[in-house]
């Protein structure tokens, strides 16, 4: 409707002005009903190219806006506003579009099956995943389900930090848990992680001499997963040798991955590809993008290290690439990462990160610069969110025993389910500071937003149940019926999905889409509790029934592309 009004107006502006810019046509949905569904205020701009007052300007453009079956009436406001009234017809036509359209109604092509890459969680393998990864893994996920129906082809991938001294540091951990070395203790690891997970990795690798079932395949998932050649694992499952370091960092990193990997799916979190930093190395990248560096005349050796001009592509200060230890930091094996994006032919990439990565942002689209390939200078995109407080009888709660110093995203999901998991991590901007009230998220009643949403759905799928007819056959035929102001705000909403839907995938902002259910359920729920559906006009009857299945799409459609389900019954 916005284009098919934009189009009406652009042809009635021809009649008063020669030549202008379309751009100056805003259409936009007024914020209360009384003043229509649809306005424009190009009578304002337009007056001062006309050099005569917006009120006469927008008396002119009226005139020359011809009839048509979709408006019923166009009215002046204010100092120029122009306000559209559509008819019984637009709202026949956009009830019965969503009823034939279904779990399509609000996709779009707008993406024309570009290529585009999203990469979140990127969790280091070395414990649990916290709540601050299960929102990155929310919104991240959200994301791609965004542009996914606004028709880009998304790739979802994990990168895992599987190298360096961090994995060095899990590794002493599991052999020390092993020779009951706790924390605490003098010989303890400096910076070992101290999570009772630890000890489950010693007890699984070292004293595999049980043989029970869930430890044969637990054993058969990790060698699934492998990095680890068969004759390193012996066949009739004997200890895994866990003073050997290496074969304990390999072990520790698939085990580790195996529960983040596990956690994700219990989150409805799918990747398409896995990317592990380790390979980096092992195929050359790494080294091979720190040649074209240094070629390309963008590094120095200063204080037996190698340097990186970033200053010279914004950053605040040059960094160092290589230690005087020989080690790479950090954001190189970065660099050679995304290098390998672009050459997969992702020309559009977002990352959704932790706010902490805000630093290394400049880094490595300093580096790609470097490197003089043609990679854009904005590419890639990030989007960072900052991180969780949770509450549970009004009280902050920081640790998880199992994973020492850190409350778990499966803590989470144990403790509130999925599904409102999801809906408190997804509901705020990703830059927002996020409060999570387990207290809240656990309530069964309207304050809690997600079981507000649900319920609406299901309450939608009682009234159809207690019909007990064809819901395939629903469809409105006329529309004059439907003319009440609950049922005219309902409309309103419900009609507005396909644009928050294209406007929050641009904008990479799923909590618009949280906010926008949560609206589209208190209007429904409004109608609701004004209205009866079981009655003897059969007409009325099914047109409401139809504008309330109509609404029940939206409200599915919507909840889908948070990850969330759609109860029929609660």
């Amino acid at each position: 409707m916005k284009d098919y009004l934009t189009n009406l107006l652009d042809n009635a502006l021809k009649n008063l002005i020669e030549d202008f810019d379309k751009d100056i046509i805003q259409v936009s949905r007024p914020k209360q009903i009384q003043h229509g569904d649809f306005s424009t205020n190009v009578s304002l701009p337009l007056a001062k190219i006309l050099k005569k007052p917006p009120l006469e300007i927008a008396n002119e453009i009226i005139k020359h806006i011809p009839v048509s079956l979709l408006i019923e009436k166009v009215e002046i406001a204010g100092a120029g506003y122009i306000n559209f009234f559509l008819s019984s017809e637009a709202r026949v036509k956009l009830i019965n579009k969503i009823l034939m359209e279904k779990e399509d109604f609000g996709k779009s092509s707008f993406g024309k099956k570009q290529k585009i890459q999203v990469e979140f969680v990127s969790a280091n393998p070395t414990g649990p995943l916290h709540v601050g990864h299960g929102r990155g893994a929310a919104i991240g996920d959200s994301i791609a389900r965004l542009l996914d129906a606004t028709g880009w082809d998304v790739t979802k991938e994990f990168y895992y930090n599987d190298a360096g001294a961090q994995i060095n540091s899990l590794a002493l951990s599991v052999q020390a848990r092993a020779k009951k070395i706790n924390p605490g203790d003098k010989d303890f690891p400096k910076d070992g992680y101290q999570g009772e997970y630890i000890a489950e990795i010693a007890n699984e690798m070292d004293g595999f001499r049980g043989y029970s079932d869930e430890n044969i395949d637990i054993m058969e998932e990790i060698k699934n997963l492998t990095i680890l050649s068969s004759d390193e694992v012996k066949k009739d499952n004997r200890p895994l040798h866990i003073e050997d370091l290496n074969l304990t960092a390999e072990y520790s990193v698939k085990f580790l991955r195996r529960e983040q990997d596990s956690d994700l799916r219990a989150f409805n979190v799918n990747f398409d590809v896995f990317s592990l930093e380790s390979s980096l190395y092992k195929n050359g990248k790494v080294d091979e993008i720190v040649k074209i560096l240094i070629k390309n005349g963008h590094t120095y050796e200063k204080d037996g290290a190698l340097w990186l001009k970033t200053t010279s592509f914004g950053d605040d200060k040059d960094r160092v690439m290589r230690k005087t230890d020989g080690e790479y930091t950090y954001f190189v094996p970065d660099i050679a990462y995304h290098l390998d994006k672009w050459e997969r032919g992702f020309k559009r990439v977002i990352n959704e990160q932790g706010s902490d990565h805000h630093s290394t942002i400049n880094r490595v689209r300093g580096g790609l610069q470097a490197l003089d390939n043609g990679i854009p200078l904005k590419w890639p995109e990030y989007v960072l969110h900052q991180m969780i407080t949770v509450m549970k009888n009004k009280k902050e709660v920081k640790i998880s025993k199992r994973a020492g110093s850190y409350v778990t995203l499966r803590d989470l999901i144990d403790e509130v389910g999925c599904d409102a998991t999801r809906y408190f991590l997804t509901a705020r901007r990703p830059e927002s500071q996020l409060i999570f009230d387990i207290d809240l998220a656990k309530t069964k009643n309207n304050e809690n937003p997600v079981y507000y949403i649900q319920y609406a759905h299901a309450r939608i799928s009682g009234v159809l149940k207690q019909w007990g007819g064809s819901k395939e056959s629903l469809n409105v035929k006329n529309g004059d019926s439907i003319k009440n102001l609950n049922e005219l705000r309902l409309i309103k909403s419900i009609s507005e999905f396909p644009e928050v839907v294209v406007q929050a995938a641009e904008e990479l902002a799923p909590h618009q889409i949280a906010n926008y259910l949560k609206d589209c359920a208190a209007e429904f729920h409004s109608y609701y509790n004004d209205t009866k559906f079981i009655i003897d006009d059969k007409n009325i009857m099914e047109n409401r029934l139809a504008l309330i299945r109509a609404t029940q799409f939206i409200l599915s459609n919507g909840l889908k592309l948070l990850g969330i389900s759609a109860p029929n019954k609660m």
